[in-house]
């Protein structure tokens, strides 16, 4: 392992180097000084310019729909101009509510050269969790598909003054412009001025008050984002070389991916990572609407899929599949992802399972415009524990409750500093405060860094489940379970889930003489919540929840006591 080391730091050096692409340097923001690429894009609209160079090649597939990189390219331009034509250009903000279909991409892009910004709207929110993200991000233009739009017309008389464009609905419930006309007449590129530091994107996280936050995801943030994700690339392809041959005289670039993207991307690891990556790098991105594992097989043999990054679920029940050795997998080159920390046992089983794909996992967050940290390959599968080495333009440190930094190997909160980080949270100048101290974001994430500088995670934040690659606070779902009159006592808790990793479990103890059931709590929770969040485990207590000296509810002691198998 010395010399796998050994090889990857020499790699690193190599990456980094001076008048190198990604050349390291420092800059000054906020009265910090953070670690950055010297020769860093300005915007992510730039990064957009540099993925035109690829003209003809195939840019997105969704079903039999194809579009090359030059027919985006005039959509994306087409809707820059229109959005100019509407007067909404530069710190204006529009929202984006729909599945994977390819015009979230163009979408997504034509906002960002308009200088305006993209509010990432979760597709499975209910129109209670619509309706506060459009107050608090103030939209005004909202793009939105058909299953979105009927849950926007539940609510659309709050909210006359949003623009609406519909797509892929040719009898929208409420007055909208369609897409197809919006992006039909032939326009320029819009080239509105850019600051690093400006707004690129708002995509909503689950927050301890029970209501999300919009984090403020920056150009210099994103562009970051994705220079590091072509840095971690480089960097273990060179180490793997290093590795072979011992002597590798420049960095070794990985083939341009042709990704599956299977997970969302109103989140940071589809849109910023696979999206934003895939597109500098001349990649083709075969969009799929909703995970389905036989259908990822049938595209991963016709489209000669070579990266998948999804959450672990997914790439176990990829390898799990009966009929996974019907199909031709052999293009794939990675598999992995991240939204949820990989089991330890699963970076073996993608090596022995297809011969030739390297496990890969990154961990990030929607805070870091998307990876912390990134691991493959031999590396991967000697710790398959870690989740790798931080990304270059992070710093991190372990501290304790005093805020102080901990020694190699002891546990505590993991801090991170950085350009990726984000400016703050919208509308909630304490909740910026409380997380971004002195440039340090504190994650609420609970690990150690070993002797090399692999992190280890061995807890999260307080309350969170993490179910599927979607996080989900207690207190989201403690806020909608005592909605109910009939409840007196409740709280909300991760229960192990082998599918998904954690399910949403509920403890709850009514009020004297009440009469409740778990299908009525049910149905009462998925009409304020997301199905997602909807309690699969609920236990009904005779006894008032148990409660520490201070009065809170002791959620440890019921997470170990009840067993999943008595619950209702």
């Amino acid at each position: 392992m010395s010399q796998a080391m050994d090889n990857y730091r020499q790699a690193v050096a190599m990456v980094t180097a001076p008048e190198a692409f990604l050349e390291l340097t420092t800059i000054e923001q906020g009265g910090c000084t953070l670690k950055a690429y010297q020769h860093a894009p300005g915007s992510l609209r730039d990064l957009w310019l540099m993925g035109q160079g690829h003209g003809d090649k195939e840019y997105i597939v969704y079903g039999d729909e194809r579009l090359t990189y030059a027919e985006a390219g005039q959509l994306v331009a087409n809707f820059s101009a229109w959005l100019a034509s509407q007067g909404i250009g530069s710190g204006d903000r529009v929202a984006i509510a729909m599945r994977n279909y390819p015009e979230w991409i163009l979408a997504y892009w034509g906002v960002i050269a308009a200088g305006a910004v993209v509010v990432g709207m979760n597709a499975w929110w209910v129109a209670d969790e619509m309706a506060y993200a459009l107050e608090d991000s103030e939209p005004r233009l909202l793009i939105a598909d058909d299953r979105r739009l009927e849950v926007f017309a539940q609510i659309a008389d709050r909210f006359s003054q949003i623009e609406v464009v519909a797509v892929r609905d040719d009898a929208p419930p409420v007055q909208a412009t369609q897409w197809r006309d919006v992006v039909s007449i032939e326009g320029a590129l819009v080239m509105e001025p850019i600051d690093a530091n400006d707004d690129a994107c708002i995509f909503y996280t689950s927050g301890t008050t029970g209501r999300p936050k919009g984090a403020q995801l920056t150009h210099r943030g994103c562009v970051h984002n994705v220079l590091n994700v072509a840095a971690m690339g480089q960097i273990f392809a060179t180490t793997q070389a290093l590795n072979r041959d011992g002597a590798v005289e420049a960095p070794v670039s990985a083939p341009p991916p042709t990704s599956l993207v299977a997970t969302p991307l109103f989140h940071v690891t589809a849109n910023n990572c696979v999206m934003q990556g895939g597109t500098v790098g001349g990649g083709k991105l075969v969009l799929m609407y909703k995970w389905d594992v036989e259908e990822a097989l049938k595209l991963i043999e016709r489209e000669q899929i070579n990266t998948l990054s999804a959450v672990p679920m997914m790439t176990r029940e990829l390898l799990a599949h009966p009929d996974f050795h019907d199909y031709d997998t052999s293009s794939l080159n990675s598999l992995g992802g991240g939204g949820a920390a990989m089991h330890p046992d699963l970076p073996s089983k993608v090596v022995e399972t297809t011969k030739r794909a390297k496990p890969a996992q990154g961990y990030g967050m929607t805070e870091v415009c998307g990876i912390a940290s990134y691991t493959t390959g031999d590396l991967f599968v000697a710790r398959p524990e870690s989740c790798g080495p931080l990304v270059p333009t992070l710093e991190g440190k372990i501290v304790n409750e005093a805020g102080e930094a901990l020694p190699v190997g002891e546990r505590g909160e993991l801090c991170v500093k950085g350009a990726p980080v984000i400016k703050g949270y919208l509308n909630r100048p304490e909740a910026t405060a409380e997380t971004i101290v002195d440039g340090w974001l504190h994650t609420g994430d609970i690990g150690y860094f070993d002797e090399d500088g692999f992190l280890y995670l061995v807890d999260r934040a307080k309350d969170m489940i993490l179910r599927g690659g979607e996080n989900i606070y207690g207190a989201e779902v403690e806020s909608a379970l005592y909605t109910h009159p009939a409840v007196l006592e409740g709280v909300a808790f991760a229960v192990p889930d082998d599918r998904l990793g954690e399910e949403v479990g509920v403890a709850v103890h009514l009020k004297p003489a009440a009469m409740l059931d778990a299908p009525g709590l049910r149905e009462h929770m998925g009409s304020r919540l997301a199905a997602f969040k909807v309690p699969k485990y609920i236990w009904f207590l005779a006894e008032p929840l148990p409660r520490n000296a201070n009065g809170k509810f002791l959620k440890r002691e019921l997470q170990e006591v009840l067993d999943p198998g008595s619950a209702d």
